[in-house]
């Protein structure tokens, strides 16, 4: 048995049995390449026979599909953008750029501002709100009855008013000087007497402090007197609190409250008065006196 080497190097010797097969594998193997070799030099031929025979409808039919694929990654990347937070860009075409009427600017029924602005720029605020006191002001007008009716005029009803339907009208109120105290129906008693009585109670508030007892007091609804009404004393900030017009100016104000007070008119009016009578009483006394006196005793004829 003879043994044969492949190639040189360090390998292991193959009988000549082995030979033959290898030797029909490579000539295989040299084979399938030459007839792949054949078969893209086949196919080599046909493109280059289909690309001398495109059409140009085959081109158009690539420049459409390129259009679509081309629209639908734009519209990806919008889609995209506008998930990440990005702003989109907006083009505008030929039709878009003429100017459109704008629509009208009716913002509707605004609430009422806290703050009502002078004429000018240099005056100060001739109002401004304040919501608590709004609040307490309608709070107390829901505790309080309501104000009575006008008097029906005589134009409405066709013929004037009885003395005694007068006489009526005018105890609704206490009048104007008494800034129109209601006198309430007999229906709300019960319920103003329920807020009377617990008005009364903060007596028990406070042991350091004592409140003068009421005349109706421990009567029931027959101590209520007859025109009164229940409410929350709101405090103005009007006389030196805030700038106003209603306020004095410094060289109108007094150093001491008996000054304002000499300061009044209605106080000057009273001391004028009383001082001509205390001037006449004594004037009664004094010189010039006997001869008044002589000329009275004088008869007339």
């Amino acid at each position: 048995m003879v043994v044969t080497t492949r190639s040189k190097g360090k390998e292991r010797a193959l009988p000549e049995d082995e030979v033959p097969h290898k030797i029909a594998e490579v000539s295989s193997a040299n084979s399938s390449s030459s007839d792949s070799d054949s078969d893209s030099q086949s196919d080599t031929s046909e493109e280059s026979d289909s690309e001398e025979e495109i059409t140009q409808e085959f081109l158009d039919s690539l420049l459409e599909k390129a259009r679509q694929n081309a629209a639908s990654s734009s519209r990806e990347k919008v889609v995209a953008g506008l998930l990440a937070g990005e702003e989109e860009m907006i083009r505008l075409g030929e039709d878009d750029l003429e100017e459109q009427p704008l629509p009208p600017l009716d913002p509707g029924t605004l609430p009422t501002p806290y703050i009502e602005l002078g004429e000018t720029r240099g005056t100060l605020p001739s109002k401004v709100r304040d919501l608590d006191v709004e609040r307490a002001e309608q709070d107390s007008t829901s505790a309080l009855p309501k104000a009575p009716a006008p008097p029906p005029s005589a134009a409405q009803l066709g013929k004037p008013l009885t003395k005694k339907q007068q006489k009526a009208l005018q105890h609704k109120t206490a009048g104007a000087s008494w800034f129109d105290l209601p006198a309430p129906a007999e229906s709300d008693l019960p319920k103003l007497y329920r807020e009377v009585e617990a008005l009364r109670l903060r007596n028990q508030l406070d042991p350091k402090r004592f409140y003068r007892k009421d005349e109706g007091e421990g009567k029931g609804i027959k101590g209520l007197p007859k025109y009164f009404a229940i409410g929350t004393i709101i405090p103005d900030s009007t006389p030196f609190g805030t700038a106003s017009s209603d306020n004095l100016s410094r060289s109108q104000r007094k150093r001491t409250l008996v000054d304002e007070l000499v300061d009044d008119a209605e106080a000057k009016g009273y001391a004028k008065k009383k001082f001509k009578e205390l001037q006449t009483v004594r004037e009664a006394r004094g010189r010039g006196t006997l001869a008044r006196k002589q000329a009275s005793r004088k008869p007339k004829w």
